[in-house]
């Protein structure tokens, strides 16, 4: 479980850079084709931001849990931690687009 704690940990640091930069108002790493109706571009990145935010914290915790113990309990624990959280941070990114830009695509 460490090579997974460890891998999880890097996409967390990189999740959280470009959440970080998308939340200051950054929007050119979120795709134009996703902004064509967005007015307010600075809401819209905090949104977002906050958006890719909750998909860094779940691949923070996932990899945490990985951490406490070698068994496969905690194993299958970790992973369904990381889908779930994936689930949620994805359904967070469609809410946001519905909002600024009108839908999803």
């Amino acid at each position: 479980m460490l090579t997974f704690s460890i891998i999880v940990f890097s996409v967390t640091v990189l999740l959280t850079i470009f959440g970080a930069i998308i939340y200051s108002g950054n929007t050119k790493l979120i795709h134009s084709y996703h902004q064509t109706k967005v007015t307010d571009k600075k809401e819209y990145g905090k949104a977002f931001g906050k958006s890719v935010f909750v998909l860094s914290a779940t691949t923070l915790l996932s990899g945490i849990v990985a951490l406490l113990d070698d068994s496969d309990m905690i194993a299958i624990i970790a992973v369904a931690i990381l889908v779930i959280g994936i689930g949620i941070g994805i359904g967070c990114i469609a809410a946001v687009q519905k909002k600024y830009n009108k839908g999803i695509f």
